[in-house]
């Protein structure tokens, strides 16, 4: 390896982080380790194991894993997690490249002929405005979408939030009907009382998974919730490594994993976790709230593994941000993607307009902010 890059590029909600790895075979890899609201610190961390990538061979992929995360001392964690992952991304784009293939022949072969996305993009201010909101997904072509119904959830009450939810998820029913997959994002706003109480009175509106519903620091509680209701449990975006994972598979504390490609610890450590979810009967559905960039990185992994169930792909991208890619993301009906055929993670950027975009102003992002009606605050 000659170099390594990072490319901050501002999307609107957030920055994106894309690594770009430069060899002297003339092979560069690209991988994203974009993270809300923490830009600088990712790109600092890059700029720290760039010390040590340069001049070291590019397809010893596990080896520079272990050597990154281990002799750091201080493992674990989103940020380093998510520059790991983004060089580790490239990595495997590179190897791929070199060997002429696409990255999920190196993880094993396809297991499947078709990778299955959902739509991570209803959009409104009222209920009815984000009803209206799913209709347009599946006139679309959409067959399965995600959202976030609740806000400020307090802890010990929330009668009026849940009761709101329960609304909201009614019209989008009534809306989309029941042959539509639809998925909630709880965003860990939930205590263990109302997530169970609010999963008890979805059940009859057949809610594909239930993401989230407490916060990921106490897996005991998660197991909890999971024990008591019907709806699938999900989690595992804020989680990293497999380390991270293994309580939650010890303690039965969830039904499908969502390890994010960019936090995790990169593609082959994405790997290691679906493997271990198999061990337990556990599915597999890779979070990506980022670039088209992961979305191709994840269905790499998708193709690969047996327990896969079904992908996020954002699908409100700025137009400038589309236009760093130098083709446009294509699915089929119904959210199906078939395999690439290109080697390494089959992505090409537009090199132009990523200078140019890299050339404006940067503009901090922030995590938006949450408070209860009493003024304390609350989980986003």
């Amino acid at each position: 390896m000659t170099d390594v890059v990072p490319h901050v590029l501002f999307a609107g909600r957030t920055n994106l982080v894309f690594v770009e790895v430069r060899t002297d075979a003339g092979i560069t890899g690209v991988g994203e380790a974009s993270l809300e609201g923490k830009t600088s610190a990712v790109v600092g961390a890059i700029d720290d194991i760039k010390e040590y990538l340069v001049g070291q061979d590019a397809t010893r992929i596990e080896h520079h894993w272990q050597t990154i995360y281990r002799h750091s001392f201080w493992r674990g964690g989103v940020v380093i997690g998510s520059a790991i992952s983004g060089i580790e991304q490239a990595l495997w784009d590179i190897l791929g490249k070199a060997l002429g293939v696409p990255v999920y022949e190196l993880l094993g072969g396809r297991v499947r002929d078709r990778v299955r996305l959902y739509a991570n993009g209803p959009r409104g201010d009222t209920p009815e405005e984000i009803a209206e909101s799913c209709v347009r997904l599946v006139e679309a072509g959409w067959g399965a979408l995600k959202l976030a119904p609740f806000t400020a959830v307090p802890g010990l009450a929330g009668r009026v939030e849940l009761a709101a939810a329960r609304r909201q998820m009614e019209l989008i029913r009534d809306a989309v009907g029941f042959d539509v997959d639809v998925l909630i994002d709880c965003h860990g706003r939930l205590s263990p009382g109302s997530a169970i109480q609010m999963a008890h009175e979805l059940d009859d509106l057949d809610i594909f998974f239930f993401e989230e519903p407490v916060l990921p620091e106490d897996t005991a509680a998660m197991a909890q919730v999971a024990e008591a209701i019907s709806i699938p449990v999900a989690t595992g975006e804020r989680l990293f490594t497999k380390w991270g994972f293994r309580d939650v598979l010890a303690l039965g504390a969830a039904d499908v994993l969502q390890p994010d490609l960019a936090h995790c610890g990169g593609i082959w450590e994405a790997r290691k976790i679906a493997a271990a979810a198999e061990v337990s009967y556990v599915g597999v559905a890779p979070h990506n709230p980022y670039s088209w960039l992961l979305t191709m990185a994840s269905i790499q992994l998708d193709l690969a593994i047996p327990n896969f169930v079904v992908q996020e792909f954002l699908v409100d991208h700025p137009p400038e941000v589309e236009a760093l890619f130098a083709e446009r993301f294509t699915w089929l009906p119904g959210g199906w993607v078939e395999p690439p055929t290109r080697p390494g993670l089959g992505v090409e950027l537009d090199w132009e307009a990523v200078r140019a975009h890299e050339a404006l102003p940067y503009t901090r992002t922030y995590q938006p902010s949450l408070w209860h009606v009493d003024g304390s605050v609350a989980d986003w």
